[in-house]
């Protein structure tokens, strides 16, 4: 054959040196879009070295590895393909290739950032020794993916023309048996979730649940196990904790103390009297412990009975224990000092005497 009717040779409506021009311009711009890459990754590999935050190098890693060569390569046809007549069927059939390819693109970055911010999340939680959080957004993570991925199928099934609400109604039914059937298993995970992100309490926390109480020990995806004060391990569902009332007391601020303490009746009105400046008295010389009142509370059965409210400046239970011991000697102390004598249970019998009928 003739070169010049070589040349004029038509392939698809399109004549060869349009084809040569077409893969041409393809070619070269599949290698300078991998040369700006290269270019870009080397950069920023420099400046990332120079500096601590990890942005650069989640920029770095997003444009290395989960940007695909299979993208550069489709998108670089696209580019070549503006030169050519294609047919409207041919056109359809790739730009609907492109449109995937950039999804599965799109999922892929993505990805990347949800995997860059839980890992980062990831390292702070190890760091501060919350194995509750590591559990959690570990489950958080493989969520998140399944999520993304199941959004990009049914974006693609909708561009191939696929009816996708049938098949989501389908998947619906069945999503509903599978929950039905996995009901308290994901309700104890996406619990976990909630707790790793709420923190309604973390590990070594003091806990009180319904019956339930004491030291929590671990926080996994399922359950969370608690260490009680008597030594054994209570293991309870997360979905269970979530739904029950939490009271926390290693994030109590401060420990109210109530306590009553009772003198007997025969006690003098004087010594009564006293007894408010002497529990002050003894209150000003102990560290960590504010007095708020003391008052004549009461008439017990055998006892006068007076009622003392201090605060504890720590929430530590040892602390307050130990506090209250010195109230305790301290008062006790000075009571002895005053000749105040402390109620114990009494009962007072009173015999009347009458007198007999005179003998006739």
């Amino acid at each position: 054959m003739d070169p010049s009717q070589l040349a004029e040779y038509s392939l698809y409506e399109n004549p060869l040196w349009k084809w040569a021009v077409a893969i041409g311009i393809a070619v070269a711009a599949y290698f300078l879009l991998v040369l700006v890459r290269l270019v870009v990754v080397r950069r920023l590999v420099k400046l990332a070295a120079h500096t601590e935050n990890k942005i650069d190098d989640f920029v770095t890693d997003l444009l290395r590895r989960q940007t695909k060569t299979a993208f550069l390569l489709l998108f670089s046809l696209l580019i070549g393909a503006q030169f050519l007549e294609l047919s409207e069927t041919v056109d359809h059939v790739l730009s609907k290739i492109i449109l995937i390819v950039v999804i599965l693109q799109g999922a892929m970055w993505t990805i990347g950032v949800i995997s860059f911010w839980i890992t980062s999340t990831l390292e702070r939680k190890k760091n501060e020794g919350d194995a509750s959080g590591v559990a959690a957004f570990t489950a958080l993570r493989v969520v998140a993916k399944i999520i993304v991925w199941v959004g990009v199928v049914l974006v693609v099934l909708d561009n191939l023309g696929i009816n996708v609400t049938t098949f989501v109604a389908g998947l619906g039914i069945g999503g509903i048996a599978v929950a039905l059937a996995l009901q308290n298993v994901l309700g104890d995970l996406f619990a976990s979730i909630s707790i790793a992100l709420d923190k309604p309490f973390v590990v070594g926390d003091y806990v009180v649940v319904g019956e339930v109480n004491g030291n929590v020990e671990h926080i996994g995806l399922k359950t969370t196990r608690i260490r009680s004060l008597s030594g054994e391990q209570i293991v309870v569902s997360n979905n269970d904790l979530l739904n029950s009332r939490i009271r926390n007391f290693k994030r109590m601020e401060k420990r109210r103390v109530n306590f009553r303490i009772g003198v007997i009746y025969q006690t003098p009105h004087e010594k009564l009297v006293v007894i408010p400046t002497i529990v002050e008295e003894v209150f000003i010389a102990i560290e960590n412990a504010d007095l708020d009142r003391v008052h004549f509370a009461s008439f017990g059965d055998f006892a006068l009975h007076y009622e003392i409210v201090y605060f504890v400046a720590v929430p530590d239970y040892r602390t307050y224990m130990d506090i209250q011991q010195q109230v305790n000697l301290e008062l006790y102390r000075r009571f002895a000092e005053a000749g105040i004598e402390f109620a114990y249970p009494t009962q007072t019998l009173y015999i009347e005497k009458t007198a007999g009928t005179p003998a006739s």
